[in-house]
């Protein structure tokens, strides 16, 4: 039987990848076969002028060494050509083939690289020395398949050029094994001849290189906002994270040693404090916190310090408060094996406190990272390459909340607690369900947890380390129903091109505005930074089903500046918005330490209207009175009281008391502040009425009282039970959204009539989260049972099961 499976594995794979008649090497006139698949490891038969194909060919899958899991070269034999592998993207030139005889009517090479006019293949009639024939990449290291037709040219003589015009991002070429076929090839992976550009003319950004004071008054706000510069350089630089502290005042990480991690004690990187003491708009005292810090790229404050992530570390720095705050100590490495080798603008970011008390953050696709607490065995540690990432400050648990998407650099949490992330390259927006898998920019779905790992270690990669978790199938798609990117070519080909659909692909920060200094109409709405459009674009999102559509709305703001790369924006106390801007000419990542701007940086606050000042220090409030803010509808005051009060929990346990007189059900709370009594209880560890709050209430108070009940993964049999009475009656699809993300977290015996009774809604067979995620809570238990797994799945109505 092994046999067997082995042999239909084998057929099933040669089927998907290809279905073509064996392929016939080019020869030259005296029957040599010509290397124009360049496993001589030389560049035989070809000559190179220029620089840009310098040193080829290149051996061995380079890409998937440089950009570490998920990525390929997708060549053929031992030797291709790379054309970013030796020299970059700024190389140029050509390399051309000797002329051979077109011996067959069908012919296929691999092509992979920038698609620009200007980097191209062609293929050249000897005679006439014009090219009948132009391919070009798609913005992808991995190489694919194209087919020519070579009716007209059998019997002629032909020859190949690569062409390298282009400088700059996705400038080089990538190509490999040319051949003929006796008939037309079919390969799942091939491309398509592009026929005529799509890409839209160049937008046309007014200015570049401006002084901090200009870029602030360049900027193109709506009517009755304006922008103010905050800081600028020389007294902020390389801003690439900051936080808020009670008072008002910005601390902002300075990353002077990105893109790679300085030898051990040379770091320079640092942390300022930045504070408005007048209401003007701009800074008027800063404080230098902390020097000498090493690749920092996330920054977070609470429980007496500092989170700072500085790959491969998630550290704390407690702070000696004050007017100019100090250390109090050496740093404390809560977790380590973070990567800090691969592409580091995707490393650990964008800190930021959630409603339920976890420090999150966000994780890119080609930072291949073993997390764990220091010292610990890999048994203890926890993969994460793409994914939203989360950590207790006081359970010092580390875990994946969700994993997928791309590169993410922003999240933010809704009025109603619900996640949104940016992402770049892959479509931009996506609603985050904890325990969802999301559509990835590369590389497979990864096991989330340690009984997943227990169960898939044999699918665990050798060299990496990373557990393959092969049971999702299908997973959670973008809620946006747009993109901001222009024409048919992929992202890339959008970026600088893309004015009218919104900027480009490559995004950073993301910010739900719920202040009370903009008008209403911008309550609600995603914001969310476009690095290459210098611009803030918007999202409305629009409930549907268990999630959200996320509709195009008009650009926020447009900086009118090239060098414009805001990467992080948040809330004040008074309802206006900071932005960290880096301020590059460079857009793009790069390894090159001297290919980036050191000098440049700024901070801009915007406004509408006069905003009144007022001075904040929320430590000085009493308990009752962070009680109130914590409940307020005034978001950056209610989640700071939040947290004020964690805090104090730990020290003060009957703080949690004066929640419950009177009772939150009698006190006439509209469902917003009662939400957000709930999140307070939970932080407090007050115990709270699991009848009411699962039976008598809003379904996002009902779906978050199911997530924090299953917190800790232990449910009481009473829960449980009502549980299943939710799962066959509940009317709303995202309480039974909690509740199948609850699931994974319960142990597989209390699953199943749980799922039995989710599965029976027919009415979830088309929304965009729920079969999905009954499915990724329903996997394991066909282990543990497989006949009645089968049989639950064969009675279901929802199809995708």
């Amino acid at each position: 039987m092994k046999n067997k499976t082995a042999t239909l594995l084998s057929l099933l794979l040669c089927a998907s990848t290809t279905l073509v008649a064996a392929p016939i090497s080019p020869t030259a006139a005296d029957g040599r076969k010509l290397n124009f698949d360049f496993e001589t490891g030389t560049l035989r038969d070809w000559t190179s002028e220029g620089d840009a194909f310098e040193k080829q060919p290149v051996r061995g899958d380079t890409v998937a060494k440089r950009k570490g899991p998920g990525s390929t070269s997708g060549h053929q034999g031992e030797y291709w050509i790379g054309g970013y592998e030796l020299v970059g993207d700024d190389g140029t030139g050509t390399l051309t083939s000797i002329r051979f005889k077109a011996t067959q009517r069908w012919a296929s090479f691999l092509i992979a690289g920038g698609d620009w006019e200007t980097t191209r293949v062609e293929l050249i009639d000897a005679e006439s020395q014009k090219a009948f024939f132009k391919a070009f990449g798609q913005q992808s290291e991995n190489l694919r398949p194209i087919v020519v037709d070579l009716e007209k040219q059998v019997g002629k003589e032909i020859f190949i050029r690569l062409v390298d015009e282009q400088k700059g991002h996705w400038g080089h070429l990538n190509f490999d094994d040319f051949k003929f076929h006796n008939e037309r090839p079919k390969f799942a992976n091939e491309m398509e001849p592009r026929k005529k550009s799509s890409v839209p003319e160049a937008d046309a950004v007014l200015y570049e290189g401006l002084s901090p004071e200009d870029a602030a008054a360049k900027m193109t706000v709506p009517p009755g906002f304006k922008a103010t510069l905050f800081a600028g350089e020389p007294d902020v630089m390389q801003p690439i994270a900051f936080a808020i502290d009670h008072r008002g005042r910005l601390w902002v990480a300075e990353a002077y040693t990105y893109p790679k991690r300085a030898p051990e004690g040379q770091g320079k990187d640092r942390i300022l404090v930045l504070e408005d003491t007048d209401g003007d708009g701009k800074f008027n005292k800063r404080t230098v916190f902390m020097e000498g810090l090493n690749l920092v790229s996330g920054i977070e404050l609470g429980f007496g310090g500092v989170y700072v992530g500085a790959a491969p570390y998630l550290m704390f720095i407690p702070i000696a408060d004050g007017d100019e705050p100090k250390p109090a100590g050496k740093p404390e490495i809560l977790l380590d094996g973070w990567d800090y080798e691969r592409d580091t603008h995707e490393t650990l970011n964008s800190f930021k406190w959630g409603p339920d008390g976890w420090l999150y953050g966000c994780h890119g696709v080609f930072c291949p990272s073993l997390v764990g607490k220091p010292s610990a065995p890999e048994s203890e540690r926890q993969w994460v390459d793409a994914a939203i990432w989360r950590y207790h400050p006081t359970k010092k648990i580390f875990e994946v909340f969700a994993e997928g998407t791309s590169n993410p650099w922003g999240f933010d949490f809704d009025e109603n607690g619900q996640l949104f992330e940016e992402s770049c390259v892959i479509p931009h927006l996506f609603h985050m369900i904890q325990g969802g898998r999301y559509h990835r920019q590369g590389g497979e779905h990864y096991t989330i947890n340690s009984d997943e790992t227990a169960r898939n270690e044999k699918s665990r990669e050798s060299k990496s380390r990373k557990t393959i978790f092969p049971y999702v199938y299908e997973d959670i798609k973008t809620i946006a129903d747009h993109v901001h990117y222009a024409g048919d070519k992929g992202p890339h080909a959008g970026n600088n091109r893309s004015d009218s659909a919104g900027g480009g692909h490559a995004h950073a920060g993301l910010m739900i505005y719920q202040g009370d200094n903009w008008p209403e109409e911008y309550r609600g709405k995603i914001f969310i930074g476009n690095i290459h459009g210098q611009r803030i674009n918007m999202d409305i999102p629009e409930r549907k089903g268990s999630g959200f559509v996320a509709k195009h709305g008009k650009d926020m703001i447009n900086f009118n500046d090239k060098w414009s790369q805001v990467i992080n924006f948040q809330t004040g106390p008074d309802g206006g918005v900071y932005f960290i801007d880096w301020y590059d000419k460079n857009q793009c990542h790069h390894n090159d330490v001297n290919g980036h701007d050191r000098s440049n940086g700024r901070i801009y606050k915007v406004t509408f209207g006069e905003p009144k000042f007022e001075k904040v220090d929320l430590d000085l409030k009493t308990d009752p009175e962070l009680i109130e803010l914590a409940v307020s509808e005034k978001d950056w005051s209610s989640r700071h009281a939040r947290q004020i009060l964690q805090e104090r929990a730990l020290k003060e346990p009957s703080i949690k008391h004066l929640l419950g007189h009177p009772p939150v059900e009698r006190r006439g709370y509209d469902p917003t502040k009662k939400l957000r009594w709930l999140w307070t209880a939970n932080a407090l560890g007050e115990s709270f009425s699991s009848d009411y709050f699962l039976h008598r209430s809003t379904d996002y108070i009902r779906a978050w009282t199911i997530q924090l009940l299953c917190e800790d993964k232990q449910v009481s049999p009473k829960n449980l039970k009502g549980f299943i009475e939710i799962a066959r009656e509940d009317e709303s699809p995202v309480v039974r959204l909690y509740l199948a993300s609850a699931l994974q977290r319960l142990p597989l015996e209390n699953r199943w009539e749980i799922l039995e009774a989710l599965y029976a809604h027919s009415e979830d067979a088309d929304d965009h989260n729920l079969p999905l995620m009954y499915w990724y809570a329903a996997e394991p238990l066909a282990t543990v049972d497989a006949k009645r797994a089968l049989q639950m799945a064969a009675s279901t109505k929802l199809p995708k099961i």
